[in-house]
């Protein structure tokens, strides 16, 4: 009972920082000095066009108009109409976002599944060559421009030795498997597809690498400050002296108190990591909603930016809710508080 009064506690707060998210794009997006009708009608259009087609898109209104006609919109998942594609912005959106989540998911699961492990075992061997090259790693994948390092990537490992692709998904020459999820690397695992899921991995490793350096970064300086922490705790020295595995010490006493900050940690990099493809997708042009939010706002067409900077807030906000549930697993005294 606790735990579903924390969740509708938890609920209740993402509907309010929704509403301020709704208002804050809507207003940012409606002060551009640009006219979108007018972009949409073409450089030919007259000024009879023009104002046909901001009629139908409904900018002929005032702003508390058209705010509230976004409103009642959204509340019908309805995001408008792209004026660049002609397509409803649901729809690019549901066509794009499994592109970037793909890429988000890789770079995620590479950072938790390398970053831990390395923030644990400079730690446990603090001050020795590999705590030192961790600490530099901490350091440089956080100060290291993410347009930069793809760009610096590409040139050595597609251009130079040739062993990856330098963007896309796939090759023009490779259809892509049926969709079931919109992911072509799960696609092709689900259909059995083992060529295009070989190849796949090929496109997306220097995309994902390249994502993954800040996370990887920012979970291995958070993990080693909390190992050390943790390791000089009374209850880890008294549960020594009991004569308790040293692995069994660090791998469950220790490591399992310290994942707490680095939860969180990887929970806001979550959100930042996908606010971060926008650059990335540019670089690789791989085709996802930061590529498309890129694309929409060089063409002033501000629904579908509109609707990804709600799609990319909603998600970090139920990551955050499933890495606040995740603390009452780690944690028992914060499912009593």
């Amino acid at each position: 009972m606790a735990t579903l009064r924390t969740i509708l506690r938890r609920l209740a707060l993402l509907g309010v920082m929704l509403g301020g998210l709704v208002l804050i794009t809507f207003t940012v997006s409606n002060v551009a000095p640009s006219d979108p009708a007018a972009l949409a009608a073409g450089p030919d259009a007259t000024r009879a066009m023009i104002e046909t087609v901001r009629h139908e898109y409904g900018l002929d209104q005032s702003l508390p108009m058209q705010l509230a006609r976004y409103v009642a919109d959204l509340l019908r998942l309805r995001l408008g109409r792209s004026i660049q594609t002609g397509n409803q912005v649901a729809d690019d959106l549901a066509r794009f976002f499994p592109a970037t989540m793909e890429l988000v998911l890789l770079s995620m699961l590479f950072s938790v599944l390398a970053g831990v492990p390395m923030g644990l075992w400079a730690a446990v061997r603090r001050n020795s060559w590999f705590d030192h090259a961790m600490r530099a790693l901490a350091v440089s994948g956080v100060a290291l421009p993410a347009f930069w390092a793809a760009l610096l990537l590409q040139l050595v490992f597609a251009v130079w030795l040739g062993w990856l692709p330098t963007s896309g998904q796939l090759s023009v020459a490779t259809a892509p498997p049926d969709p079931i999820t919109g992911m072509i690397l799960l696609d092709a695992l689900l259909r059995g597809q083992w060529a295009v899921f070989a190849e796949a991995a090929r496109y997306a490793v220097l995309p994902a690498f390249v994502l993954a350096l800040p996370s990887l970064a920012a979970i291995v300086r958070v993990n080693r400050a909390e190992m050390i922490e943790v390791l000089a705790a009374d209850y880890v020295t008294a549960a020594r002296a009991h004569g308790v595995a040293p692995r069994r010490v660090i791998g469950w006493l220790a490591l399992r108190n310290a994942m707490l900050p680095t939860l969180a940690m990887i929970g806001l990099r979550f959100g930042w990591t996908l606010g971060s493809t926008v650059l990335v997708e540019t670089v690789f042009d791989w085709p996802g909603i930061g590529l498309y939010a890129v694309n929409s706002a060089i063409a002033s067409d501000f629904k579908p930016v509109m609707g990804v900077t709600l799609a990319v807030g909603v998600t970090f906000m139920l990551t955050n809710l499933l890495i606040d549930l995740a603390y009452g697993w780690l944690d028992p005294r914060t499912r009593s508080a």
